[in-house]
């Protein structure tokens, strides 16, 4: 049975033991990637990204472009540092770009 809390812990105390008990961060982790995603990169290139996954700390951009995607595949480390940056922590370690 799930532990009581006490009556005097905040509601985001309250939301993180929801989330750890449930196990519910890596859905989390995946909307929020691909919110990240769209806000960071721009419309030019979210109008060629065709899906966005994670999984693991894998990020994987299917792109229905060739030129884009070998463009994009230069700055894969800044796209970690950018994604992880508006994560505010450390959630993609790789990215695959199809």
């Amino acid at each position: 049975m799930a532990r009581r809390l006490n009556n005097e812990s905040s509601v985001g105390d309250v939301l993180k033991q929801i989330i750890q008990t449930n196990k519910l961060q890596p859905g989390i982790d995946q909307i929020a990637v691909k919110e990240a995603w769209k806000s960071l990169m721009g419309n030019g290139v979210n109008s060629y990204t065709k899906n966005i996954a994670l999984k693991g700390s894998t990020l994987y951009v299917e792109l229905t472009s060739s030129v884009l995607r070998e463009e994009l595949s230069y700055g894969k480390d800044k796209i970690i540092a950018m994604i992880n940056e508006e994560l505010h922590r450390e959630v993609i370690t790789a990215v695959v770009l199809r």
